[in-house]
């Protein structure tokens, strides 16, 4: 009698390459988990040594920055610097503002997110100002040897200034925004940098009386900073006079504000003179403000006359602001009215010029 030949039953092995098969991709996920975490941990030690490093070589400037309860956390995708107050302190000024956080996504780092909950409270020259606000936000994407963007954005801003003279500046702005960007094709040669401000509903109730109402205002400026490159935290004097002698300027390609039913429209060029007061010539168009130049000027030359020439110099003065000029349509659908070009008006020698007519008693003082 023939037995069969044994056999070996291969579901066993295929059973333990089956249950092999079906951790793997559990396994090499916890790898990927246990190298990301210990990646992240690097980065993290890496930035909290670059702050470190910064603060340090700001203190050493004479520039003491501190970042109160300071955290590095965010993981395991973001960096999140937390400080429950920033405080600064220099020589010539101090503040303090907080909470602050600062966020940077781990795959990119250089695109740095900061929010700040106020108060903002600073200290200068004996001047104190207190500014709260109900969202704050900033972002910079920045490059090797500077940035590509930093922009900010402000809501439900108000503040006060005080210790200046007559009384303290107390001033809100419904919205605020701001962005900067090196002027492509520019910056490398002239250092040149745009910035594009908007406000809206701005309030500051001590020029109410001179403008004619309480109407909020808004504003829009683009504008070049010429040799603005090196910018840094020093006084704001010693970074002025660097910026002047580098031949520093500002070439305003617009300045809108409107306030009720006036409108101004601004362009030309500013830059500081040896005295360090501004000078420059620019190009201005206004509609809604006749009534608010014009007397400016006839109170300053005619109260030198009196009587029927100051009348007269009154009347010269309204015909040569608006009369026989040609009236252009203002900027923008829904606008009313039409802007008028006023004469040149040139900020020369510490004095403002309105075509022929220097302002007297209207001195430009020293910026620092």
């Amino acid at each position: 009698m023939t037995q069969a030949p044994e056999t070996t039953d291969p579901r066993p092995a295929r059973v333990r390459r089956g249950r092999i098969g079906l951790f793997l991709p559990f396994g090499l996920l916890l790898l990927v988990v246990a190298l990301w975490s210990a990646g992240w941990v690097w980065v993290r030690g890496r930035a909290a040594e670059e702050i470190d490093g910064w603060f340090a070589r700001e203190a050493q400037a004479g520039r003491s920055w501190t970042c109160a309860d300071r955290s590095v956390g965010g993981y395991p995708f973001r960096l999140e610097l937390r400080c429950t107050a920033l405080r600064f302190a220099r020589s010539d000024v101090r503040f303090t503002v907080g909470p602050v956080v600062a966020v940077a996504q781990v795959y990119q780092p250089r695109h740095v997110i900061v929010e700040a909950t106020g108060p903002f409270h600073v200290e200068q020259d004996g001047k104190v100002g207190d500014v709260e606000w109900r969202l704050l936000e900033g972002s910079a994407h920045l490059t090797q040897g500077g940035f590509q963007r930093v922009s900010l954005v402000v809501d439900g801003l108000k503040g006060q200034v005080a210790g200046v003279e007559p009384q303290p500046i107390a001033f809100t702005a419904g919205h605020l925004e701001v962005h900067a960007r090196p002027t492509p094709g520019r910056f490398d040669t002239d250092g040149a940098v745009d910035l594009s401000a908007r406000v809206a509903k701005a309030t500051l109730p001590l020029l109410d009386p001179l403008l004619g109402g309480p109407e909020p205002a808004d504003l829009a400026l683009d504008a070049t900073v010429n040799r603005a490159a090196g910018v840094r935290t020093r006084p704001l004097a010693e970074e002025l006079e660097r910026w002047r002698v580098a031949g520093g300027s500002v070439d305003l390609t617009r300045l809108n504000a409107e306030k009720g039913k006036s409108r101004l429209q601004v362009q030309g060029s500013l830059r500081l003179d040896e005295a360090h007061r501004l000078a420059g010539d620019l190009d201005v168009r206004t509609a809604g403000l006749d009534a608010v130049i014009a007397p400016l000027i006839t109170e300053q030359l005619g109260g030198r006359i009196g009587g029927d020439g100051a009348a007269l110099i009154g009347n010269l003065v309204g015909q040569f602001l608006g009369g026989g000029r040609r009236r252009e349509p203002a900027p923008g659908p829904g606008s009313e009215g039409t802007l008028k070009p006023l004469p040149p008006v040139r900020l020369v020698g510490g004095r403002v010029a309105v075509g022929p007519f220097a302002i007297p008693n209207l001195r430009l003082d020293p910026l620092y």
